[in-house]
């Protein structure tokens, strides 16, 4: 399965902390993440990352065009509700874009591990019948 990682600033730790945590689940599959998400991510898990450019310089986008393509099947996208960025009409698009294509959409550590645990137990299987 392609999954795809985005975490705001305020988020990131958290972010490095799950892929830590569902490492072993993490390595069976394709990880593509923006570019400030996927160093770190990569620098504790040695996890192997696709990276976009950063969020804010259009990571997001490219991200979303994998969305609309149908080459993501599950986002884990930890955010900051509470402080809206500069940026925040491209981070409704990608929500926008996995709801229009059926892309299951953490936006929160208890959904990320939902969808992670969902992964392992091939619940999301259909996502390659989809394709």
């Amino acid at each position: 399965m392609n999954i795809g990682l985005i975490a705001h600033d305020s988020k990131k730790s958290l972010m490095q902390n799950f892929c830590i945590a569902y490492r072993g689940i993490l390595s069976k599959h394709n990880l593509f993440a923006t570019d400030t998400t996927g160093r770190l991510v990569e620098d504790v898990t040695n996890l192997s990352i696709h990276k976009y450019l950063a969020g804010p310089l259009g990571g997001k986008q490219q991200l979303g065009a994998q969305i609309a393509q149908n080459g993501i099947d599950a986002l884990i996208f930890l955010r900051e509700p509470t402080n809206p960025k500069p940026h925040e009409p491209e981070v409704n698009d990608v929500i926008k874009l996995c709801d229009l294509y059926n892309i299951p959409m953490a936006t929160n550590l208890a959904t990320a591990e939902l969808i992670i645990l969902a992964i392992d137990r091939g619940d999301l299987d259909w996502r390659e019948i989809y394709k």
